[in-house]
């Protein structure tokens, strides 16, 4: 399948960098193809909740947000490193990952899709399906 390259200028994240910053990662195909890829590998790994909101026109961040739940907080962990790892073998590098937390709530940014997996109890607390309806 071709790679593509996706760059999205975002709003300054108040780092003191740039007012516009260009975030690029390499997509499998299209930002459509790599969104079904996430959402198949997290379903895989058995996540729980598994929604996937469009934000087109709503916020210049990303176009998709993919919310899912772990069990645990290992599973959440678990979850996200092999969701990264499956992204490396195509070739993919995250804009960023939060994979250094503690398992409560980890972001894998892949630029125009941005991927939040929680625990049961962060995730009900954050409600970001609430926030984005």
């Amino acid at each position: 399948m071709p790679m593509k390259k996706t760059t999205k200028t975002t709003k300054n994240n108040g780092s003191g960098s740039s007012p516009n910053k260009k975030k690029t990662v390499k997509t499998i195909g299209n930002t459509q193809t790599l969104l079904d890829f996430v959402v198949k590998k997290l379903d895989a790994g058995k996540a729980d909740a598994l929604t996937v909101l469009d934000i087109q026109g709503k916020s210049s961040l990303a176009d998709y947000l993919v919310l899912a739940t772990g069990t645990s907080s290992r599973h959440v962990m678990a979850l996200i490193h092999n969701l990264a790892e499956d992204l490396k073998k195509k070739g993919i590098k995250p804009v960023s990952d939060g994979m250094n937390g503690d398992g409560a709530w980890v972001v894998l940014d892949l630029g125009d899709i941005i991927v939040h997996v929680f625990n049961p109890e962060t995730r009900q607390h954050y409600a970001l399906e609430e926030i984005w309806a």
